[in-house]
């Protein structure tokens, strides 16, 4: 049972979220929650972490004297800290994606070396390659892109894409730092016996979440039609059609709490998690579920041009983490998106500026 717990990205949906489960299961646990707040938004947090006895500490992964703690010693490190945007290092360059997610990863696992702590380590779908993704066999149909019946690349089926998927060609930077990240895990687990949890999640959604174009989706897309803002397909010719699963932010917290309480050695296999082909839908089908559960109709353009990385369709096979740990996502995508609806509507006045005002 942990009695010290660092959270990197603390005051983030996730991170923040996690933290908060952490302190229902561990009640007499000492939580940190560090985060460098860049997020718009993860300030709102603030007020919550501390409501429920969490530590804030105003830190940035990026500089070790951050991370120092002189007088505290870790026993868990849950690493949820990360540039998370695929098209980061196009607009602005390299240097914040790669001092994040890679050496801020770094620095956090030379925290846990210092104190022996266990590390869980949220690292994302984006490690597998564009090119691989895109050549996945597909078949169109009326609302949505689907994998075809038959492959021929290992690792996907029509359940999804499983663990042993190709991981050969280029992936975005920010997929790469994180894969990047998931190898020097394996080496401090190996060199210094450090207990390490890996887990690859898709899309994760969910109540808090601050969605934007290039980050939290179904987020952006529910606030959207609540506020009635225009919306955009972009891409493949403009349909909407491309396909992501999406997993609850508590069931994902389900899971994160049952290995923690599992770990028994330092070898633990990466898992990939996410919603599944249960939870998975097109834009335009989570159009037609965010306009039955606000009752709003919005205009959205079609942009029938590529960005970059951009992927047809992933939808995460689960079949690893269910055989290890029997979990499974319960939830589905309108579930999800009506839970997020009831959290815009209960804080409307809080959140509406970052959805409507469009200087943010």
């Amino acid at each position: 049972m942990p009695s010290v717990i660092l959270v990197a990205g603390g005051a983030g949906f996730v991170g923040s979220s996690l933290a908060l489960r952490l302190r229902a299961a561990y009640p007499d646990a000492r939580i940190v929650a560090a985060d460098n707040l860049r997020r718009r938004g993860s300030e709102w947090n603030l007020p919550r972490l501390a409501a429920a006895g969490i530590e804030f500490v105003h830190a940035d992964i990026r500089r070790p004297d951050d991370l120092a703690f002189a007088k505290t010693r870790f026993d868990l490190v849950v690493d949820c800290s990360a540039e998370p945007s695929v098209l980061a290092a196009y607009g602005s360059g390299p240097a914040y994606v790669i001092d994040t997610n890679l050496t801020g990863t770094v620095n956090l696992l030379e925290l846990a070396r210092r104190d022996g702590a266990d590390v869980v380590f949220l690292s994302t779908s984006r490690v597998y390659p564009v090119r691989r993704l895109e050549a996945i066999a597909f078949e169109e149909h009326e609302t949505r892109f689907a994998i075809a019946g038959e492959q021929t690349l290992p690792g996907v089926s029509a359940a999804g894409i499983a663990e042993d998927f190709p991981l050969d060609g280029a992936r975005s930077l920010y997929g790469t730092t994180k894969l990047a990240c998931e190898l020097i895990l394996t080496e401090y687990a190996d060199m210094y016996g450090l207990r390490t949890i890996v887990n690859r999640c898709g899309v994760i959604a969910g109540p808090w979440q601050m969605g934007k174009a290039d980050q939290g989706v179904f987020a952006l897309w529910m606030a959207h039609h609540y506020f009635k803002k225009p919306l955009s397909y972009i891409g493949y010719g403009g349909t909407g059609k491309q396909v992501r699963d999406l997993v609850a932010v508590d069931e994902l917290a389900d899971l994160v709490l049952h290995q923690i309480a599992s770990l028994e050695s330092p070898s633990q296999p990466v898992y990939n998690v996410g919603g599944g082909l249960a939870s998975s839908l097109s834009l335009a089908e989570a159009t037609a579920l965010c306009q039955e559960i606000t009752g709003n109709r919005i205009e959205i353009a079609r942009v029938p041009e590529n960005r970059p990385s951009d992927v047809r369709l992933y939808v995460t096979d689960n079949a690893r983490v269910n055989a290890d740990t029997g979990w499974s996502p319960r939830k589905t995508p309108r579930e999800t998106l009506a839970d997020i609806f009831a959290w815009i509507r209960d804080n409307e006045r809080l959140v509406a500026p970052l959805w409507t005002r469009p200087d943010l």
